[in-house]
Order: structure tokens, then C-alpha cells, then sequence
């Protein structure tokens, strides 16, 4: 199937753009697959939510900021996981595109689309990065 890309609006993102590959709406009822498009320098806020990761770098210079506000830099070939509610952010640290793929549990009243919510509502927490 042809999968199109959708730009991210959410707080704190910039130049992330998502396709989701497998998710709720196609059935799946585990897991989901998205491939994430950073444009250069574009990352996404420093945050949290329920879902765990796996992500799996294709291409660029990626870098995760992980629950200890350390920067990480990551290559093509690496993979990451990222344990459930642990802050973390992801940046493109490269001049090019950099493409990930990242899989999360669907989990109850999730759709792998956006995060699952939280039973104040909230689906990502966006948190102050440690100094």
C-alpha cells in the first residue's frame, strides 16, 4: 500500500513528518509501525507517554536526548528502545533528511497513531529537559 506523509503539529516538533505503515485502522491489534522523516535539524519535543519503543535508524545523523537530558548521537544501522513513560527526545543532528522506523504496542484506547491516553486524558507529557 502507498503510505503518504502527514507534517507533525504537535508542541515542540518541528520538520517531523510520519507515515504510518501498520496501524489500528489496518488491523493490526499489537503493534505499529510508522516511519519517521526528519527534516535536517527538525526533532520533536522532549517527552513522554505510555507506549514503549523501538527505533531503528535508516538514514542521516540521528541523536536521542534520553531521560537524563545526554545527548546521544545514533547511525545508519543503529536501533534504540526507549522504555514505556521514559522522557526522551529525537533530533535530526545532520544537514539531510534523516528517516527512522519506530514500532509501539498499541495499547487500550491507542490507535498507533498518536499515543495511548492517560487517565487525566493527555497522551504526551511534554517535559522540561534536564540542565
Amino acid at each position: 500500500k502507498e503510505v503518504g506523509k502527514i507534517l507533525s503539529d504537535k508542541e515542540g516538533f518541528k520538520g517531523m513528518n510520519q507515515r504510518f505503515i501498520w496501524t489500528k485502522s489496518d488491523g493490526c491489534q499489537n503493534f505499529a509501525m510508522r516511519l519517521m522523516e526528519f527534516e535536517p535539524y527538525g526533532y520533536t519535543s522532549y517527552h513522554g507517554h505510555l507506549e514503549d519503543h523501538e527505533f531503528f535508524i535508516l538514514e542521516g545523523e540521528a541523536a536521542i536526548v534520553d531521560a537524563n537530558g545526554k545527548e546521544t548521537k545514533l547511525s545508519e544501522g543503529d536501533t534504540l528502545y526507549v522504555p514505556p513513560d521514559e522522557p526522551h527526545q529525537m533530533k535530526n543532528v545532520g544537514g539531510s533528511t534523516m528517516r527512522m522506523l519506530c514500532i509501539i504496542p498499541i495499547l487500550p484506547g491507542g490507535d498507533g497513531k498518536a499515543p495511548a491516553p492517560r487517565p487525566d486524558g493527555q497522551d504526551y507529557v511534554t517535559k522540561e529537559r534536564p540542565s
